[in-house]
């Protein structure tokens, strides 16, 4: 039961994220090669070694994104292990290539790492969104109702200033931050905390 509520979980923050799939990258959009091979999940990946390491996991994140939302549970999880890989090798990491990581980490249910990168995330850039919605989605994940608690506090206490501020990865992850500034301010609102 507790599985079929985590995959239901991730399903619904995989299909709110592949919604906003990083367009801002020139290399993360799709050919139609790879549009073909998306459709197919038998078929291979593109030609991932003539490609710099953010290229490659852009194009592995954009390519699980999509299975998620058509419910391609073979793609996701056969690609997410080379996604992760390409992570590891990206030479400069930012707080957008770590939400997306975090986000994969979840699905393996490696939370550890995921809350790792969340708190990365925030001592890099204290107060940056993308902090506390990992470290809320951890929170979610393992029923940890203070760490949620928590994660939706200090959200919101940064919220209106993080926004003001000219980054790229909140408008293109603007659903993500909403739904998770809906589900703050019911906590807040909520006297039982659920």
């Amino acid at each position: 039961m507790a599985g079929v509520a985590l995959a239901g979980l991730l399903g619904m923050l995989l299909f709110t994220l592949v919604r906003q799939a990083p367009a801002r990258v020139p290399d993360a959009a799709p050919d139609q090669g790879e549009v073909g091979a998306v459709q197919s999940a038998g078929e291979s990946p593109p030609d991932l070694s003539s490609m710099s390491p953010r290229e490659r996991f852009n194009r592995l994140y954009n390519r699980i994104m999509r299975g998620a939302e058509a419910g391609d549970e073979a793609t996701v999880t056969r690609f997410t292990p080379m996604a992760l890989m390409a992570y590891a090798q990206l030479d400069t990491i930012d707080a957008d290539a770590r939400f997306h990581a975090a986000l994969l980490q979840v699905h393996t249910g490696n939370a550890d790492a995921a809350r790792a990168l969340g708190d990365t995330v925030l001592h890099q850039s204290p107060g940056h969104l993308f902090g506390y919605v990992i470290l809320g989605t951890v929170a979610r994940w393992k029923k940890d109702e203070p760490a949620l608690r928590r994660a939706y506090t200090g959200f919101l206490q940064h919220y209106d200033a993080e926004m003001k501020t000219p980054r790229a990865e909140y408008a293109e992850h603007t659903r993500s931050l909403e739904d998770f500034r809906r589900a703050a301010l019911a906590a807040k609102e909520s006297p039982a905390g659920t």
